[in-house]
This record gives C-alpha cells, sequence and structure tokens, in this order.
C-alpha cells in the first residue's frame, strides 16, 4: 500500500500545476456571467430551473456537453443528465456506450475479446449532486464541476475528456426548486436558512429517497436506475452528500467494515483504491480535514441506496460527505481530530469562517481525482468490470458458497465441541457464539474448511416463483424491482420441472448466472451482519442502516432455492412483467361474484368497485377461503369486474346464489392521514401506497385532530411511525407562524396525551379506528389501554427498565412472527409472516386485558424469529405481541409493532394496513 500511496501521490503532484491552470475564456458562459455571482458565493443558491437554463446554454456553446431527459420527477420535472467528454467520443457515444453496456453485463465474451474492448472503451463515470436538497452543496458542485470540464484547456481535463464519458445527475431535482426557493425567499440575505421547509423534500419520502433503489418506487429512483443498470452501466459513481463529520471537512472512502458478503471483492478493493487517490489528491492540493474508514459511520454493508446498490452490480460507488452552507459556516476545535492516523491523515485547524465556495473547490478536487484516476486506469476500470461480471456468471454456473458469519460460528463451535472446549456463549442472534477456530492444518484443517462447504449451504443456480403462488401480484411487482435495477428475468412458457418439484406456465424464474448475481442474492438470501461488539460485554456498534431487508422476505412473495442447474421452456422478459389476465367465471345472471382476500390487488378492485356504487361484502367464509369478498350484480357490475379481472389479474367467481352467515357491507373510506409541518417519511410512503392501491384518503395535520369532532369526518385514522412519542409530536420547523406562508399555517401545532388524547379516545369510543404503527403505538399510553412494553426487566431498583442494548438490540431487520388468521385484522395472511422490525415495540397483555377484549394477532412464537439482519438477544422477543386489535367503545385501536409499511416495500405486510383501513367501516367484523 505504501509503494501504491506513492505512486499515486506522484501522479497528483504531476498533474496539480494542470488543475491549476487557468479556464478557457470566452468559449462558454460563466456562472457568473449567466447568475450574476459565481458558484458558491455567500448566501444565494440557483434553483433547478436556472440549473435547466444554464445546462441548455452550455449544451448549445460546448460540443463537449449534451443534455438528455432520463425521465420525469415526481412532480413533472424534466430529470435531466449531462453528458459531458470530448467532442471526438460524442460522435460515437453510442459506440462507447454499447462497449460499457457489453463489458459490465459480460455475457459472450472471451477475456480476449474483453480486453480488447476495454482497450478500445472509454471509463464512464457518474458523478450526482443534490439527492437530499437541504444538502445544498451536492447540487451546486455539479454546476461547478459540469462548467469546469466543459471550460477547461489545461492538459489534464483535456485528457479526462478525451478518456472519460462523464454522467452528470441531478438525483431530484424538485427538491432543489423547494429548497432554493425557499433559501430564497427572505429578502435579508443574512437572515436566510434552508431550515424550516414546510414540506418533504421529496414529494413522498424526502430523505428517504436514498433508501428506494433496490425498490425504485420512486420516479427519480427509478430513471437513475435505468441509466446506471440497463442503459450505460458506468464503472464509477460517485454519490454526494452533507454534511462532514465534526472538525473535519469531509468525509471521503474508504469506509468501515462489515462490507457485503454477497459482492465481488474487487468491489472494496476498488473503493480504497479509489479513495487513496481522492486521499492524495487533498493532501497534494494543500486541502487538510478529509477523514475516512472509521472517522464516521458509512459502510458498505446495505442494499438501498444510490451508490450502496451499485455494489451488486460490480460498480465502485463513492460517498462524500461535505461542510458547507451558502451562510458561512465555522469548523469547531475538536483536540481528537488533530491527532493523525490512518483514518484521518491531514487534520485542518479549527476555523472561524468557512466558506460555501470552499467547499464547492473541495468538491471538484475530489471529483479531479476520481475523473484522474478512471483516465489513467480507464482500461483496468472497463476490464476489472468485465472480469466481476464474468466471475458472477461462473459462480452463478457451479457449486459455489457464499461465507456468513453464522454459519462460521457454527464450525466453531464444532471444532470447541471436537477439541472438548464447550462451545462458548452463545450468540445472540440465532448463531453460536463458539471459541473454537485457532489454524489448522493438514486433514484437520481440510474437515473443517469442507464443513463450510456442506452441499445444503451452496448457493443457488436460480430461484423459481410459481405462478400458483397465493399472492402473483406481488410477485410481480417484486420482480418488476429486480428488472428496474437490471437483472434478468424469464417467465416459463409452459410447465415443467426443477429439482423434482412441478411448476405451472406463467411461473418466474431468476437465475443466479448473470452478471448482477450479487443484488440477486441480496434481494432472495437471508442477510447474515456479522456481530459488531467493541468488547466482551459491550453494547452492540450500529450498523449504518439497515442489517437485512431482504426484499423477497419483505414482500411475502414464495419462491424455491434450486441448487442443481436446471432449465425449462423460459422467455426473458423483456420490460416490465403483468399480472396475468384473469378472468369471470360462469354467467352474467349470477346474483354476484366472490373474489379472494390473498392477493393485495384486491383491495385495489374493492376500492374501483366501492368509489363504481358497487354492493361489495366481506364475508367470514367462503369458497374462496376465510375472508372471501363478494359483489351483488347490478346492471353494470359484469362489465366492471371483467375490466379488474383483465386489468390487475383478480379472480372473480360466479355465486349460484346469494351469501348467508356473517358479513359486512363495505363503504368508501373516510382515511385520515396523519402528518405534520415539514413532513414525515413514514407518512408519506404511506402516501404512496394509499395512491397506489387506490384509497381515498385526505392528510390531517395537528390542528385537525386538536378541534375535534373526528367522528363526524373520518372512519379511520393512521398515525405512522413517529407521529406519536411520549412527549408529543409536531412542530413548526422552528420557525414562528409569521414566517411561514399562509397556505402552510394549518399544518403548524402539535399533539399531545393532554390535548390530543381526549379527542382521540372521544373518536375511539364514538366507533372510530385508530391505526397506530412503530413508535406510534405509544398511544397505548396516550390512551390508557392494557398493554405493557415486553422488553423489560427487573433493575437492581427492583422497578422494571427497558432491555439495555448490551443484552438486546434489533436493527432494521426482517423477522418472523405468527399470526392469528381467524382474526379479521389477519385475513388473507398465511400463518406465519416475515416483519420489517427495527427496534420496534413489543408488546404484554396486562391482566385487566382478556377482560377488556384485547386479542392478540401476531406474535413471536419462539426464541429465534430472526429471518435476515442482526437480531442480538432475539430471545427476549419470545411471547412478545407484535400486533393487537384493542376495543375502545364502539371503536378500535389497531397496535403495529413492526413497520408493515416500510418505505412501501414490505407488501407481504399491506394486507395488516389494508385490512384494519376496511375494518373501520365493516361495522359487523371484530366488534
Amino acid at each position: 500500500m505504501n509503494i501504491f500511496r506513492r505512486t499515486i501521490l506522484s501522479i497528483v503532484l504531476l498533474s496539480f500545476a494542470a488543475a491549476a491552470a487557468p479556464l478557457a475564456q470566452g468559449t462558454v458562459t460563466t456562472p457568473k456571467q449567466q447568475f450574476g455571482y459565481e458558484i458558491g458565493t455567500d448566501y444565494v443558491l440557483p434553483n433547478y430551473t436556472q440549473l435547466t437554463e444554464y445546462w441548455r446554454k452550455l449544451e448549445r456553446e460546448s460540443p463537449r456537453m449534451k443534455v438528455v431527459e432520463i425521465g420525469k420527477t415526481a412532480e413533472g420535472r424534466p430529470h435531466l443528465m449531462s453528458i459531458v467528454t470530448s467532442p471526438a467520443n460524442h460522435a460515437r457515444l453510442d459506440h462507447y456506450k454499447s462497449i460499457s453496456k457489453r463489458l459490465a453485463m459480460a455475457e459472450g465474451l472471451t477475456d480476449e475479446q474483453a480486453r480488447a474492448l476495454a482497450r478500445e472503451g472509454k471509463a464512464v463515470i457518474w458523478i450526482d449532486g443534490g439527492l437530499h436538497s437541504t444538502e445544498v452543496l451536492g447540487a451546486q458542485q455539479l454546476m461547478e464541476t459540469v462548467y469546469q470540464l466543459v471550460s477547461r484547456t489545461d492538459p489534464e481535463t483535456l485528457r479526462i475528456l478525451d478518456d472519460v464519458i462523464v454522467l452528470a445527475v441531478h438525483a431530484n431535482p424538485d427538491g432543489m426548486e423547494l429548497v432554493s426557493n425557499w433559501y430564497m425567499r427572505n429578502p435579508d440575505p443574512k437572515q436566510r436558512s434552508t431550515g424550516g421547509i414546510p414540506v418533504l423534500y421529496q414529494k413522498y419520502a424526502g430523505h428517504d429517497n436514498n433508501r428506494d433503489f433496490y425498490m425504485a418506487a420512486l420516479d427519480e429512483s427509478a430513471n437513475m436506475n435505468r441509466v446506471m443498470y440497463t442503459e450505460w452501466l458506468p464503472q464509477i459513481m460517485y454519490n454526494h452528500h452533507q454534511t462532514g463529520p465534526q472538525g473535519t471537512v469531509m468525509f471521503a472512502p474508504p469506509f468501515r467494515d462489515p462490507f457485503n458478503f454477497n459482492f465481488h471483492p474487487l468491489v472494496p478493493a476498488t473503493i480504497d483504491l479509489v479513495g487513496s487517490a481522492m486521499a492524495t489528491r487533498f493532501i497534494a492540493e494543500g486541502k487538510p480535514g478529509v477523514t475516512s474508514r472509521r472517522g464516521a459511520s458509512y459502510s458498505t454493508w446495505w442494499n438501498g441506496g444510490l451508490r450502496t446498490t451499485a455494489y451488486f452490480h460490480n460498480i465502485i460507488g463513492l460517498l462524500t460527505e461535505t461542510i458547507g452552507n451558502p451562510t458561512p459556516i465555522s469548523i469547531p476545535f475538536l483536540p481528537t481530530r488533530q491527532l493523525p492516523d490512518s483514518n484521518y491523515f491531514f487534520p485542518i485547524a479549527p476555523q472561524q469562517v468557512w466558506k460555501f465556495r470552499q467547499s464547492v473547490d473541495y468538491s471538484v478536487t475530489a471529483n479531479y481525482a476520481v475523473l484522474d484516476l478512471a483516465s489513467r486506469y480507464r482500461e483496468t476500470f472497463l476490464y476489472n468490470i468485465y472480469e466481476m461480471g464474468r466471475d458472477s456468471i461462473a459462480a452463478g454456473s457451479r457449486d459455489a458458497w457464499t461465507p456468513r458469519p453464522r454459519r462460521v460460528a457454527e464450525i466453531q463451535a464444532m471444532i470447541a465441541g471436537d477439541r472438548g472446549q464447550g462451545a462458548g456463549p452463545a450468540g445472540g442472534r440465532g448463531g453460536g457464539g463458539g471459541r473454537g477456530g485457532g489454524a489448522m492444518t493438514g486433514e484437520e484443517g481440510q474437515k473443517y474448511y469442507a464443513a463450510l462447504r456442506r452441499p445444503e449451504w451452496r448457493d443457488p443456480r436460480g430461484y423459481i416463483l410459481p405462478s400458483s403462488q397465493a399472492d402473483f401480484g406481488a410477485a410481480t411487482h417484486f420482480v418488476n424491482a429486480l428488472i428496474k435495477n437490471g437483472v434478468t428475468v424469464h417467465r416459463a412458457t409452459a410447465p415443467f420441472s426443477a429439482a423434482g418439484k412441478q411448476y405451472p406456465a406463467g411461473s418466474y424464474v431468476v437465475k443466479t448466472a448473470q452478471a448482477f448475481r450479487p443484488h440477486v442474492l441480496d434481494m432472495f438470501e437471508p442477510q447474515d451482519h456479522p456481530d459488531d461488539i467493541p468488547f466482551p460485554g459491550g453494547a452492540p456498534t450500529p450498523p449504518y442502516d439497515s442489517a437485512g431487508g431482504t426484499l423477497a422476505y419483505q414482500m411475502g412473495v414464495a419462491f424455491d432455492r434450486v441448487v442443481e442447474g436446471f432449465d425449462g421452456p423460459f422467455e426473458r422478459i423483456s420490460g416490465f412483467a403483468s399480472v396475468p389476465s384473469s378472468t369471470v367465471t360462469g354467467a352474467a345472471s349470477a346474483p354476484g361474484y366472490y373474489f379472494g382476500h390473498a392477493t393485495n390487488n384486491s383491495f385495489i378492485a374493492i376500492n374501483r368497485l366501492v368509489a363504481a356504487g358497487e354492493d361489495v361484502r366481506w364475508l367470514n367464509h367462503g369458497p374462496m377461503g376465510t375472508g372471501t369478498f363478494y359483489v351483488a350484480t347490478k346492471p353494470s357490475t359484469r362489465a366492471t369486474i371483467d375490466r379488474i379481472a383483465k386489468e390487475l389479474g383478480v379472480r372473480f367467481e360466479a355465486a349460484k346464489a346469494a351469501p348467508t352467515g356473517e358479513s359486512s357491507t363495505l363503504r368508501k373510506l373516510r382515511i385520515g392521514l396523519y402528518d405534520r409541518y415539514g413532513g414525515m417519511m413514514p407518512s408519506g410512503w404511506t402516501r404512496l401506497i394509499f395512491e397506489n392501491f387506490e384509497f381515498p384518503f385526505e392528510v390531517v395535520y395537528p390542528q385537525d385532530l386538536n378541534a375535534g369532532n373526528l367522528r363526524a369526518k373520518y372512519d379511520v385514522l393512521v398515525f405512522v411511525n413517529g407521529a406519536i412519542s411520549a412527549g408529543g409530536g409536531g412542530r413548526g420547523g422552528g420557525q414562528g407562524p409569521q414566517n411561514i406562508p399562509a397556505e402552510y399555517q394549518r399544518r403548524l401545532g402539535s399533539i399531545d396525551q393532554q390535548t390530543t388524547g381526549p379527542k382521540l379516545r372521544e373518536f375511539a369510543e364514538q366507533g372510530g379506528t385508530i391505526i397506530a404503527i412503530g413508535g406510534s403505538t405509544e398511544i397505548t399510553g396516550w390512551l390508557n389501554l392494557p398493554l405493557e412494553d415486553h422488553l423489560v426487566e427487573m433493575g437492581p431498583d427492583g422497578r422494571q427498565r427497558p432491555l439495555p442494548r448490551e443484552k438486546y438490540y434489533v436493527p432494521g431487520s426482517v423477522l418472523r412472527v405468527a399470526v392469528d388468521t381467524t382474526h379479521p385484522l389477519a385475513h388473507g395472511l398465511p400463518s406465519e409472516v416475515d416483519v420489517f422490525f427495527n427496534n420496534s415495540p413489543v408488546f404484554s397483555l396486562t391482566p385487566q386485558a382478556p377482560a377488556a377484549g384485547v386479542r392478540a394477532v401476531a406474535w413471536f412464537p419462539n426464541a429465534t424469529p430472526l429471518r435476515s439482519g442482526w437480531a442480538w438477544g432475539q430471545n427476549y422477543l419470545e411471547g412478545g405481541i407484535a400486533v393487537a386489535d384493542v376495543p375502545l367503545g364502539r371503536g378500535h385501536v389497531y397496535l403495529f409493532g413492526p413497520e408493515i409499511a416500510f418505505r412501501a416495500q414490505p407488501h407481504g405486510t399491506f394486507k395488516f394496513l389494508f385490512n384494519a383501513l376496511y375494518l373501520s367501516v365493516a361495522e359487523q367484523r371484530g366488534r
């Protein structure tokens, strides 16, 4: 590494003088000519409209630049990408794009052919900005970088333009427009602030837009995924963020451990390579204050972020977090930040005033470090992405094993047992914590190594999703998420058999012999985050984000892992998959039609039928299972359900006679979805779910709730995670009402137990339904409901206290719960369900609960519920209640500890939410 660092340093020193060369004069419009000020000037922020105008002008003025629209944003704006390279490369852009894609997909190429393509091709480098719009530096540095690339004439820039194609992508146009306008609205520059923005800066997700990239539920995510994973396939992508760790200017790669075991080892190794180039360039240019590795919490474990999803596609994903604001800031003095180490080579002195332009300059330096390295090692990066894809295809074509900590722990326990040492303390995650594992050679070493290669531990050659599964619509949503990520998915054109099992036509097949095998494995396989305990008995170190989010589990998809090679009558899906059209069986003269409860699309059907004035009933039992739905025949009914069956794949069966027995007539819902000033991300995601599944709803704010008379307006109130807390919720964004535009005044205010609690109790007692998810189950305390915290222990003082992290800790992971499917809240669900759990509430019943009619609907039936991720001390969950139905007067409170609507991803638990919504108008159900 020392030799490598000296080599990189010499490269940077040689290019440093060239990088400082003057810009070309009179060629293109400068930012100052365009805006009246330089990018990074104090107290000003251009918006996206201005960026668009400037990029279009630069495109007209410079042969180095082409602006393309990659789609529309959530609010309908053009989502722009600037392609910057030399004029000669622009003349052959499609050719170089084709080379990049062929190498990344690695199909049908020999190594010699790949090397020839690498010699011919151009490195493709993605640089984005603005994803998190209040991190205003990202979009500003993007404009400055594009300008410098199209205007500079120094040798380094010209070399970069000859060797590299830069994809400059604005990641969140709507957010930039909102935040810049909000900042600039104050006529007094020194009073300007990005604080107190009234709504989410991405319509649905806000800051969570960087958690959507394996699901791609947002328009912007889908646009960028298409460019990265199906069109251009860059070798490096660079994701700019803000803000840097205190006492520094920037966090830059490399990252801290752990890295994910599914992706190719060239990914973390090359991140180190690029990170070294960045660090040495900063030092050579005299720019201190850049930290890495354990200088911050960022890792490369989790999938779902703009830069992290790239790893599972063999792309080198970079992240920087940089300080800066158009309102000048300072760099504080932290003694620990003055001592250099391998995480922080070149400390920076505290700064009383740090200008925004300084942060822009640091960002440009980082961009140039990446582009310079990509230019000098162009062939290497092009060939490496081929090599990773080639190896992925090979691994999916033969027996292969992915290392997992729990398996290693099991072997360690085996060794310890064989040596009579005892297994050691049990691991808190469901795996052994054995002490065995000293170095072994010869036959002994081979014996235990072979134990890690058990046939049953092989990675699959592919996955089969039967078309006969209960909710094939959810399976179709799932494979479309894979397709949005460039994964090849096949459909069976006829019945076939694999591994001794028969599968019907229409089943989906996802083989692992493809370049993006790491992503496929991460979406299907349980993720096994290693224990990260700093010292024996210490509290676990939190992962940067989720520890496990296996999407197939979250979406409730039924699939089989096939570990032997297989083939069949398969066709590759072109475009996106669609749910097969269904039919309406029986005569048009039938008194009505049944349809099932097991598919989420049935709720779209109900919402359409109710909106059309059809008579829909929810049966306790019926010919299509528990919770069968029934629509009575009217003159309009048959045509309506014919369309629904065709579009949604919902199957309708004609009834010979109208059903008897317990049932409830459904009507149009009056849903109140809680939100507050500034917007709540879980509420935004829930809005997206409601829109996608065509639920009518109204957003309610603190003032609406505190005004009371809620039953006259709503059937059901939905409180997402974080809406209700012991200390209340809701705020005015830190600004007085006089500073808030009139259109947002009604969003101000807060809710609390004293003011809002009685209004909510009155609402429920009058027959209303309250849905509380995640942390909002704190409403149990507000309403004095007969449940208590399950995750407690007796303290030294004889009082109960929450379990400490040393004993219990479950970051974002997938766990399994048992379900009482006889309860209407769980109709349509299987007897066991995977739930997304993020240190979520878990309940126990108080002695008063049975008399109050409280029912546990889902619970943790054993001591090992972990399915994917990390669960330290998971045994404490056993017997705890995850979902409860609490009667209150004539109404109900439905408590969901797990995040059943998390980021619009867990389709497998949506039915809990949908059932709860319609139970609010199903007067005879669960009362």
